[in-house]
Formats: C-alpha cells, sequence, structure tokens
C-alpha cells in the first residue's frame, strides 16, 4: 500500500512539474516615459532581463515603452514594473496580450 502511495505521489508530482514546462508565455507592454537619452532603454532592457521568468525584452526610444515576454508561473507585472523602477524608470502596464 505504501508502494503505491508514493507512486501516486511522484506520478503527481511530475504531472505538476511538467505542466508548468508548457505555460504559455505572456507579453505585456509597459509604458516607461522616463527614458529621456539614449541609454535609458538599454538600461531598462538591463533590468528586464534580470527578471527570473523573462524570455524577451525590447524597448524602445521613441515610443518610451518596453515589450516583454515572460514566464507568468515565474514572475509577474508587478515584479517586471518594479525592476524597471528600481533601475529609476517608473513603469505600469500598457497593453497585456
Amino acid at each position: 500500500m505504501f508502494k503505491n502511495l508514493f507512486t501516486i505521489s511522484s506520478l503527481i508530482a511530475a504531472i505538476a512539474v511538467s505542466s508548468s514546462a508548457f505555460a504559455a508565455p505572456k507579453t505585456v507592454t509597459l509604458d516607461v516615459p522616463g527614458m529621456n537619452c539614449i541609454t535609458c532603454p538599454i538600461t531598462v532592457n538591463k533590468a528586464l532581463k534580470k527578471v527570473d521568468g523573462v524570455q524577451e525584452a525590447k524597448t524602445d526610444f521613441a515610443k518610451k515603452e518596453a515589450v516583454v515576454t515572460f514566464d507568468d508561473s515565474k514572475t509577474s507585472v508587478e515584479k517586471l514594473t518594479q525592476a524597471t523602477t528600481d533601475a529609476g524608470y517608473a513603469s505600469t502596464l500598457k497593453v497585456a496580450k
């Protein structure tokens, strides 16, 4: 009986791990109005890429925004905006896809 219980718990754990591996990435656009110089997007981009779960970050100086693709099981929009704020550039959610 204990052997069967151990096998069932192992199976449940394996399913939980494998289902998170197939989590769909989420993409959001952040308004970053404080990007006022040509190097600002580099700083914002680096800050976003340091956040665990971020798969891609693209900043646009002209639009003053950042488009971020991330695993929402590992991070959140709040953590993304906190990362830009900590780097000196407050941001807010613009568009979620």
